[in-house]
């Protein structure tokens, strides 16, 4: 196993460059980057040169994708362009925000998935299964930002129940019973929207699992519907599980941008969004290549859990 993953994470590195690259190219070739940015009309051409040459924005292509590569491979990602913070300690605070919020959001949707996805296999073509294909489809249908929109509007305007704006109140930082109001309306929002696909996903595995052999067997022996379900079903969709839970890594650091930058939650998504819309390359690079390392590990870590859950993969590999 431990040779399996050496190799894994080997090959994944030349993937990792090449993805970078890619990221980089297209940023550069952009008619617009963030010196346009901070440039006002009376600034001459010369203190524009300047800026340029400051950022190191003077410089050929590939002296500054390898300046770039070089101080991320001693693990400096380098400064915002914009602000001049340090990108690593912004994600050192930021990634933290965007997981205390995720993690829980996603946990609740794949429990949710679990039963409703298993509910409707086993009420395939009854009004249960139609029940829950309807709300899947709604859900899917809905657009994170509208649901969000209502949320705002319903419980935080008409009903003043809920604040709707960051993590924390002014002056309250580190109270749980404010962070907990704060966090209640975004945690609505990424359960709805990560359980559609997720019921949907585990629904069809579980329609799958009806029509084979074993199933037969224990409807041979009189198991009840319930007993194949919650004994046997349920174990054997839980490769199609730890699928979608080394798929769901890369959600640790970009899975709520659109929910964060709503809610005004201090996580990863506003800072993206704020540095994709000033052209600030570091970050941008910083979070994209993080986001791909998520992935490749995520698709590892699926690997892993495959031969945890289902000990065959394990034999069938090492044969």
């Amino acid at each position: 196993m431990f040779r399996y993953i050496a190799k894994r994470v080997l090959q994944a590195i030349p993937l990792l460059f090449v993805i970078s690259f890619i990221v980089f190219s297209l940023i550069h070739i952009a008619p617009y980057d963030v010196i346009d940015s901070i440039t006002t009309p009376n600034m001459s051409q010369e203190q524009i040169d300047l800026l340029r040459q400051r950022y190191g924005l003077d410089q050929p292509f590939l002296v500054q994708y390898f300046l770039w590569i070089r101080n991320v491979l001693t693990g400096n990602l380098g400064f915002s362009l914009v602000s001049q913070s340090s990108i690593s300690q912004e994600l050192a605070t930021r990634i933290p925000n965007t997981m205390r919020l995720v993690i829980p959001a996603y946990l609740t949707a794949l429990l949710l998935a679990i039963i409703l996805g298993l509910l409707a296999a086993a009420n395939k073509g009854k009004i249960w299964d139609r029940i829950i294909d309807a709300v899947a489809s709604l859900g899917i249908a809905v657009p994170t930002f509208w649901f969000a929109m209502i949320l705002i509007y319903v419980f935080g305007y008409l009903l003043n129940m809920f604040p709707i704006i960051g993590m924390y109140t002014v002056g309250k930082e580190g109270d749980f019973g404010d962070f907990l109001q704060h966090f209640i309306l975004p945690y609505i929002t990424l359960t709805v929207a990560f359980f559609p696909d997720l019921t949907r996903y585990i629904r069809a595995s579980a329609t799958q699992q009806v029509s084979e052999d074993y199933v037969m067997v224990q409807r041979a022996f009189h198991a009840s519907k319930w007993q194949i379900f919650s004994r046997h079903i349920s174990r054997n969709i839980l490769i199609p599980v730890v699928t979608q839970i080394g798929l769901a890594l890369p959600m640790l650091v970009t899975g709520a941008i659109i929910t964060e930058t709503i809610y005004g939650w201090p996580g990863v998504g506003p800072y993206l969004m704020s540095a994709t819309k000033s052209l600030d390359y570091p970050v941008i690079m910083a979070i994209m290549l993080l986001s791909a390392t998520l992935v490749i590990l995520g698709n590892l870590l699926a690997d892993v859990l495959y031969s945890v859950v289902d000990p065959r993969i394990r034999k069938g590999g090492s044969k």
